[in-house]
């Protein structure tokens, strides 16, 4: 059965004691000043004392809670700005509408996905939201507790009312959401950890998959919504896409970057407890405390036009400007913007050539890194005619009895 929710409220500790030194002299609990003062509001029609104010109230920040244990322990607990996740999802809205989503890395309450799809649930003619909370998030059933304690729980909606759900202050109104009978609000059996058979099930329900997953199980959760076939746009680290696990989907044009976020870094709010050391971070004016990340992308399957988007090239091939490795047979380009128009052959590009990458214009044949003799097949190896390197560190590109950055191995499709 659906656990009641209670009403929680926010209030600085300081003001707090202070009011709480009052009612003692006067003799009520807090919560009985609480009940008194919302009875003169029903009786009155209005706050019964005047409020003035010139300053306007600041618009919150919304994001999404951690999954696991390991999540905590690696200090992984990131929440993604409302405003990334809109910006992101308003380029697939034909894609999502008339989908089941499932957000199933965030608290329901702090997400800023969660949010997100319920106010445009209506806009996108979705059939259910689906949200689940990790039983040790740090935010876990602080916004909006539930009977019977924190824990995993998880938020299903299947219809929002046509009247706004926001509040002034930016909250949702959740009291108006689980009030109407399609909906649910209720504990988990388990801890709501994504690899459990309960998070499985509700996976297997979903059209798409849609949240900011751990980046340290990354890997893990991208091959989860790859084994069960699912669409999906999530949010995580460009490095993952080097890994033995991901670069494969990139290179057989399974995965791929979303629209919004191309280069630079994201800011992202981190719990109260949470050591401000990175190179950029701070406590914002709502007193949130806040890391930049680099090097973030939204990775998807998800069709889009950029994806389509050939690369408009302007240099012409020079032996002097692009060196051949030493150890494969394909020449060395820095930059993507300097591929040339006019090779026919093997090029070795950054990595960041993904962020333009159009499969209708390029073939991406392997990954030349440290790992390439024990992740790249030998058919590719043989390809490429790879030669041994005694200082390529297991696979890297030699120019000059030097080693140069991991590079994508790749070749212009024919016109």
């Amino acid at each position: 059965m659906p656990t009641k929710p209670t009403t929680t409220i926010r209030i600085d500790p300081d003001v707090k004691k202070r009011a709480g030194e009052v009612f003692d002299d006067i003799g009520i609990s807090m919560s009985a000043a609480i009940n008194t003062f919302l009875k003169a509001v029903v009786r009155e029609g209005t706050i019964p004392f005047d409020i003035k104010t010139d300053h306007p109230k600041p618009r919150p920040n919304f994001g999404n809670a951690k999954l696991n244990h390991a999540f905590i322990v690696k200090k992984d607990e990131f929440y993604t700005q409302y405003e990334d996740v809109e910006k992101e999802m308003l380029n697939h809205q034909k894609l999502l509408k008339g989908k089941s989503i499932l957000c199933n890395c965030d608290d329901p309450f702090e997400s800023a996905f969660f949010h997100f799809f319920a106010v445009n649930f209506n806009d996108l003619e979705l059939e259910s939201l689906t949200s689940t909370c990790y039983a040790e998030s740090s935010l876990a059933g602080k916004e909006y507790p539930l009977e019977g304690g924190a824990g995993a729980y998880k938020a299903v909606l299947t219809e929002v009312p046509d009247e706004t759900i926001v509040r002034p202050d930016g909250s949702l109104d959740l009291e108006s959401l689980f009030s109407m009978p399609g909906n649910y609000l209720g504990h988990l059996a388990g801890d709501g950890d994504f690899r459990t058979d309960e998070c499985k099930a509700l996976l297997r329900k979903a059209d798409i998959v849609a949240t900011n997953p751990p980046f340290s199980l990354f890997r893990e959760y991208i091959n989860l919504l790859e084994s069960q076939k699912k669409d999906f746009i999530i949010l995580g680290n460009m490095n993952a896409a080097t890994t033995k696990e991901i670069f494969p989907l990139f290179r057989d044009n399974k995965v791929w970057y979303g629209e919004s976020i191309r280069s630079g870094d994201r800011k992202f709010f981190v719990p109260d407890t949470y050591p401000l050391n990175a190179t950029v971070c701070g406590i914002d004016n709502n007193g949130r405390r806040f890391i930049r990340v680099k090097g973030v992308r939204w990775f998807t399957n998800l069709k889009t036009s950029r994806s389509h988007t050939s690369i408009e090239l302007n240099c012409l091939y020079n032996k002097d400007e692009y060196p051949f490795y030493e150890n494969y047979d394909a020449i060395e380009v820095g930059r993507t913007q300097n591929i040339p128009m006019d090779y026919e052959g093997v090029m070795g590009v950054p990595i960041t050539f993904l962020d333009k990458y159009s499969p209708d214009q390029f073939e991406i044949i392997m990954l030349a890194n440290g790992n390439a003799r024990t992740n790249v097949s030998s058919k590719i190896l043989s390809e490429v005619n790879y030669r041994k390197h005694p200082k390529d560190k297991g696979g890297v590109g030699m120019i000059n009895g030097r080693r140069a950055y991991a590079r994508i191995l790749i070749r212009r499709k024919s016109l």
